[in-house]
């Protein structure tokens, strides 16, 4: 499982132990079908792998023998590989004992109350290098215990080795982030409906096949097995992909949205209902590789998988499938060693002269400098699928990995650039990072080459990515960047476009939004009825309205279909809260709590939803007890100061805001609002210090501009005066508010 800090505001886990990709079948011949053959998607079913047996034996066979057979299991005696000899294991805390019961496999480990019970082994759940273990709960829930089995070693392990995790913690094994339901069973078996019930609180989670089967990635097949038996498909008349989802010579991109991004992504899952489409965002958000998840360069940090990885690369951008490299059925590489790149590169890379390392050695193999690896759930080794030149200079400037001193553990960055230097010569061929790493910076320099990135060839993944960090940087600039790319042909660009658009005023693309509620991509017209659901409803046209009511309906579907994660909750929350339905807010807010104690920023929200009732004092007691929690946290400070403003506590208030500003927290608002109260307060002095300090660290903030701009002319300090009128001229030149203030630039 994933630790906290990698999954507390997802809405989705994805449990997989093999970098298996299932793709193809063989496919009829490619011709247009006459009407009469067409079958109704609604007759459609799952028929289970057997049914595709007979017709394609050998795939059949290689998939009996990969890591997709072998996902999900009934516990047996050929199907679990850990010891349940009578053996104990201590870790963190607590000790765990395996044994055999009437033939059952039982771990007795610390329960739900701190105290250690017997759980029944239900389930394994992978088989390499690690296998899990599920355990039933009552509610349908299925739990996954922390203790492990490394298949390698032939050792129990904890994944979460050196924490002592408290039984009550939403991470503790018997709570909702060791859920087989919600955070593992889609990745692990086929046609998997999770049933979830909020008001219950309970699951009646199903599925057609235990592990993941043909129909996983091909979809359903009885249209296939019914027309391949019709007249019509034996005289010739073959429909293109005979009714398969996924089917032989499709694109790169096509299988990655018909099947691989179901499981070997990170990413959000839109409805339990899955269309019946190519089009990724039509069932999923993929997370985009920014610094939240991923280093600035775009490399793999927390459990990502590999379709973020994938699609930044040159070779997925080239046209390389998944299939060039992967048997689809049986999951082993296609060739050995150097060979399987060779397949596409010249014979010269596969050389002591290209690779500067002994033949045959682990420097040799073109994996090795190409696709460094990370360690994740505690013995599983996996490789960056961004298919990178190593690029050490990039290290040294900026603290990025990089695979030579991945590899080489006891050297340094610069040890490793300067190596790169005497092999290759001074400059480096321009790759995307060049522009990704200072673009994640969101400084001043930033939009360029954000900008650069979106005017080049950069993959749509890394444009995406690109549009992101813009939706940091609120002004004019990033702004019509922004704007322009709600018409670009990647559904994933124009969905990040609306997600970033909501750092800016409504009247600023309101217009622009609207026409986006009828996108035909349905994560599309979510992101834009989420975005506009920061406008006012009476503000908007008939037409404008009527397309925000059906779109809303996608979006709430969307948003209770995460419901039983805290951050489906609180993404609940935050719906009703802009929608002015503080009711179910407070409701959604309180549930995200119920699931995970310590997610604070519902307790952040929920006390602005209290403020908003006028009930203050459940407020302050909120806003308490997230401060108890994590004390050292400038946002909470931040809240407390703005609610003893309101409530006329002045020496509370500054005494918050003074904690939050030793805190440095990064956002303009704060600075805006702590100098105007010490201008209140006749702090000038301090108030002085607090714009400056903002203005160093948000040098293009319209609004700090604007209030510092007043100040410093207040304070006949001319310079800093003019220096921010300046900066809002370029921010914001026609903006009647500021005509005044441009006056004096004469």
């Amino acid at each position: 499982m994933l630790k906290r800090s990698q999954i507390i505001y997802l809405f989705f886990f994805v449990f997989i132990s093999v970098l298996v990709i299932g793709l193809t079948f063989e496919s009829c011949k490619q011709n247009d079908a006459p009407k009469e053959t067409l079958l109704k998607a609604e007759s459609n079913a799952f028929v289970g792998p057997d049914a595709c047996k007979s017709c394609h034996g050998k795939e059949y066979n290689d998939w009996k023998s990969s890591g997709h057979f072998k996902a999900m299991m009934e516990a047996n005696d050929t199907t679990v590989s850990g010891n349940f000899n009578n053996v104990t294991f201590s870790a963190d805390g607590v000790t765990s004992k395996f044994f055999k019961q009437d033939n059952k496999f039982i771990i007795n480990t610390e329960g739900e109350d701190g105290k250690n019970h017997d759980y029944e082994v239900k389930y394994t759940f992978g088989y390499y290098p690690l296998q899990q273990y599920l355990v039933a709960f009552p509610g349908g829930k299925m739990q996954v215990p922390r203790v492990s089995y490394d298949v390698v070693k032939k050792k129990w392990f904890h994944q979460y080795s050196g924490q002592k995790i408290f039984h009550s913690d939403w991470l503790h094994w018997t709570h909702q982030a060791q859920n087989w339901n919600s955070m593992c069973a889609s990745c692990h078996s086929t046609n998997l409906q999770r049933n979830y019930d909020e008001n219950t609180d309970s699951y009646k989670t199903t599925y057609s096949h235990i592990n993941v089967s043909c129909e996983s990635c091909h979809g359903m097949g009885k249209n296939h097995i019914d027309y391949i038996a019709t007249d019509n498909y034996k005289k010739g008349a073959k429909v293109k992909g005979s009714y398969l989802l996924l089917f032989k010579g499709q694109k790169n991109s096509e299988q990655l949205g018909a099947a691989c991004v179901q499981c070997h992504a990170r990413r959000m899952e839109i409805s339990s209902s899955a269309n019946h489409s190519t089009e990724v965002l039509e069932n999923f958000v993929p997370i985009s590789p920014t610094t939240e998840n991923y280093f600035p360069d775009g490399q793999f940090k927390d459990e990502d998988y590999e379709f973020g990885s994938f699609t930044q690369s040159k070779m997925y951008h080239r046209g390389i499938k998944c299939d060039n490299c992967h048997n689809p059925h049986s999951g082993k590489i296609v060739m050995i060693g150097n060979a399987i790149c060779l397949q596409c590169h010249q014979t010269k890379y596969d050389s002591p002269q290209h690779y500067f390392h002994e033949t045959n050695s682990e420097g040799s193999k073109c994996i090795s400098c190409h696709m460094p690896t990370r360690m994740y759930m505690g013995v599983d080794e996996r490789r960056d699928h961004s298919f990178r030149i190593p690029r050490p200079d990039q290290s040294v400037e900026n603290n990025t990995p990089n695979a030579c001193t991945n590899c080489h553990k006891d050297k340094k960055s610069k040890w490793a650039a300067s190596a790169v230097v005497k092999w290759y010569g001074p400059n480096r061929k321009y790759h995307y990072s060049d522009d990704l790493i200072p673009g994640s910076k969101l400084d001043g320099n930033s939009i360029m080459h954000l900008k650069n990135l979106l005017d080049t060839s950069s993959t749509d993944m890394i444009r995406a990515t690109a549009i992101s960090y813009l939706g940091e940087i609120t002004n004019e600039e990033s702004l019509g960047s922004i704007i322009k790319y709600l018409a670009d042909p990647s559904a994933m660009v124009r969905n990040q476009s609306l997600n970033s658009l909501a750092q800016f005023p409504p009247n600023s693309w309101v217009n622009a939004v609207t026409p986006m509620l009828k996108d035909p991509v349905r994560g599309v017209r979510i992101a834009a009825a989420n975005t506009l659901s920061f406008v006012p409803q009476g503000s908007l046209n008939k037409e404008s309205l009527s397309g925000y009511n059906s779109a809303s309906i996608e979006l709430l579907s969307f948003l209770h279909n995460q419901s039983d994660y805290p951050s489906g909750n609180i993404s609940l929350g935050d719906y009703y809260y802009r929608v002015g339905d503080l009711k179910n807010a407070e409701k959604y807010y309180l549930r995200s709590l119920k699931i995970d104690s310590l997610a604070n920023y519902s307790r952040l929200n929920l006390s602005s939803v209290y403020n908003a009732l006028g009930q203050n004092g459940k407020a302050l007691i909120i806003l308490n007890e997230a401060l108890k929690i994590d004390p050292s946290n400038p946002k909470i400070h931040y809240n407390l100061a703005l609610l003893y403003v309101e409530l006329n506590r002045k020496e509370f208030a500054l005494k918050s805001f003074a904690t939050a500003f030793k805190l440095k927290y990064y956002d303009d608002n704060f600075y805006y609002n702590y100098a105007l109260f010490l201008q209140k307060q006749k702090s000038n002095l301090k108030a002085d210090s607090v714009y400056s300090e903002g203005l160093r660290i948000f040098p293009y903030s319209e609004q700090l501009n604007y209030r510092a701009a007043y100040f410093f002319l207040q304070s006949n300090n001319k310079v800093k005066a003019m220096d921010c009128i300046r900066k809002l001229k370029a921010i914001n030149p026609n903006n009647p508010d500021y005509g005044e203030l441009f006056k004096l630039l004469n």
